[in-house]
């Protein structure tokens, strides 16, 4: 997988060497500040919980955006068969553009971290939840990208992958807001397939395998769709 770290150090830096990532970041760090102050000031609350269930939703739109670029930008301007001709496998471009689009929301997670340093500061918070929380929302993040990648390899339109992005992780949200009007038969599988769900699970500081494995199922899923779909323009 060596082959992969140059498509890797290549994507992080073309995020940085534009003007997205520091929108992206920027704006994401207001939505969350705007979040956090309110549940601190508002709400008078010494937890993280808000914050982070506001940012589930908020990577439901950032995430596409972040993703949207990596393998359709490459398709668009025909850099992708230039790309291929080099000794590097299809697997290595999808782990390296993956890898990078997950870098970037690592980063943003991260400065995110102030708002568990004034926690500590002024409330004492629970640490380990705080530390599960994050957990999460790695975990989550890493899953939305799988699912963004995928889509960036459908379309050569940036669009149009943001779009198919956006509703199939919108899907796997919503999945969990509509258990208590369906059977009960069917509860137990589209609870198992709600991404919030295993969210909520770990956020309380529950590290349950089951979890792990539906993240890291749904990561290496849509990376093989992803590499099937890079795959089927030999098919063409």
């Amino acid at each position: 997988m060596k082959k992969a770290l140059p498509v890797f150090r290549r994507e992080l830096a073309a995020y940085f060497y534009s003007p997205m990532a520091y929108i992206i970041i920027s704006v994401f760090l207001l939505i969350t500040g705007w979040f956090f102050t309110s549940e601190l000031f508002l709400a008078e609350s010494s937890s993280l919980r808000g914050v982070f269930s506001n940012i589930i939703f908020i990577f439901i739109f950032f995430i596409p955006a972040i993703t949207m670029r990596l393998v359709s930008e490459e398709r668009k301007s025909g850099t992708i068969e230039l790309l291929v001709t080099m000794p590097i496998s299809d697997l290595e471009i999808i782990l390296g553009k993956y890898f990078a689009g997950l870098g970037l929301i690592i980063v943003a997670i991260f400065f995110t971290l102030p708002y568990a340093l004034t926690l500590w500061v002024l409330g004492g918070p629970d640490t380990g939840m705080l530390l599960s929380g994050y957990c999460g929302l790695v975990l989550l993040g890493a899953a939305y990208a799988s699912i963004g990648v995928f889509a960036s390899t459908i379309s050569k339109n940036q669009v149009v992958s943001f779009i198919i992005a956006f509703l199939i992780i919108f899907i796997l949200y919503m999945i969990g807001r509509f258990l208590t009007i369906l059977p009960v038969s069917v509860v137990p599988v589209l609870q198992f397939l709600s991404i919030d769900y295993h969210f909520e699970n770990i956020a309380r500081g529950v590290i349950d395998s089951r979890d792990l494995l539906y993240y890291l199922s749904l990561i290496v899923f849509m990376l093989s769709l992803s590499k099937l779909s890079l795959e089927s323009r030999k098919w063409n």
